[in-house]
């Protein structure tokens, strides 16, 4: 706690873990003589600290701990962690707020993010509290037992890891849910029509490949969606690499498609078959899942009508799509049966706005339609 005066406490008032309001006494402060460089004798006055009046918090701000000798952090309010370190932690999906420095002024180190890697991957018991500063209760705790037999299972190592990270994001970032729909009759026509002239070694082409590309083009259209939140200032990405989402028996990772502007569809329908099946197989490495701009996540393969996905911070929003059904739609005149693709795109309030979310997703919508507008 700051105080008015250098000088040095002599007397302190209150214990660890007291609780103190607004005008309590804490502590008795020895001034230093302001006209010497000599240290404060007995002889000087001393000076009460007070507990000063409670200044706004910000909503990430932590929830208060016992008084505890800590080493002030950087004057920025960030984590002092060096890019390297910063973007070795965005790999790993570890915040760097949570995270202990060791070394010099207590920045953070590669072993720091790892030994919290490996902290986290140990807990076996999944930590149910409320968030840090949300002012919510304590998670409440049952006897299970008590109304009849049941079986404890280890959170999957992924769930460890992704947990936390999907709390911090689904309670931090404003998320709006826009929806919408696409007729890709036409495009599904076309994607057969691929896949049937392709050889035994082409990879398959999916409905997902195409809303790849049709992403990039709105991305291109309406950059905000391409960008990151950075304290009071936007980080405007000049690249466009798409984070797929991808199922596997310990749960969902994202692999990215780099560079994804520069791809034709069937390269990207080839390089994401080989993401996922790394995935599947518990070898995808970190490199293959950092440096997204903005994230698809499809439960096209399972089924359902519509869903909210968490943003994947840093990122400003995420597509969500699910299986195409056939509906009649009225078109020309008469009822015809079309292919309709449902998407929905969470949006973080902060950076983007209604207006800007609905025109963006209804450019998707346009570019599934008639992919033909992707080109221009």
């Amino acid at each position: 706690m700051p105080s008015s005066r250098a000088g040095k406490i002599v007397d302190l008032l209150v214990s660890q873990g007291d609780r103190v309001r607004e005008g309590t006494l804490l502590a008795r402060v020895q001034a230093a003589d302001s006209k010497a460089s000599e240290p404060a004798t007995p002889k000087d006055k001393p000076i009460e600290a007070a507990v000063p009046p409670p200044q706004p918090a910000p909503l990430t701000t932590p929830a208060a701990e016992p008084a505890k000798p800590v080493t002030p952090p950087p004057a920025s309010g960030k984590s002092h962690a060096s890019p390297s370190i910063r973007h070795y932690a965005r790999m790993l999906g570890v915040p760097l707020t949570e995270v202990t420095g060791t070394g010099p002024k207590s920045r953070i180190l590669r072993a720091d993010v790892e030994a919290f890697v490996k902290a986290r991957l140990s807990d076996t018991a999944p930590r149910q509290t409320a968030s840090p500063g949300m002012g919510l209760p304590d998670w409440p705790t049952e006897d299970y037992e008590k109304f009849g037999p049941v079986e404890r299972r280890k959170l999957s190592r992924i769930a460890r890891i992704s947990g936390p990270a999907l709390t911090r994001n689904a309670l931090v970032i404003p998320h709006v849910c826009n929806f919408d729909k696409a007729d890709v009759t036409d495009l599904e026509d076309f994607r057969k029509l691929l896949n049937k002239e392709a050889g035994p070694e082409d990879a398959r082409i999916t409905l997902l490949a195409f809303a790849v590309k049709a992403v990039v083009a709105a991305l291109k259209a309406y950059p905000t969606f391409n960008s990151s939140l950075d304290g009071d200032e936007i980080v405007l990405k000049r690249y466009w690499n798409i984070g797929v989402a991808a199922d596997t028996p310990e749960g969902l990772v994202v692999p990215v498609v780099k560079e994804a502007d520069r791809k034709s569809v069937a390269e990207i329908a080839a390089e994401m078959g080989t993401l996922a099946a790394q995935a599947r197989a518990g070898k995808l490495r970190p490199a293959a899942m950092s440096g997204a701009t903005f994230t698809i996540s499809s439960l096209g393969g399972i089924g359902g009508t519509g869903f909210t996905p968490i943003i994947n911070a840093p990122q400003v929003a995420i597509l969500g799509m699910t299986r195409a059904e056939i509906r009649p739609v009225w078109r020309e005149d008469t009822v015809q049966p079309r292919l309709i693709q449902p998407v929905s795109l969470s949006w973080d309030h902060r950076v983007v706005d209604g207006v800007a979310a609905a025109r963006f997703l209804q450019h998707v919508c346009r570019s599934l339609t008639d992919f033909r507008r992707v080109s221009i």
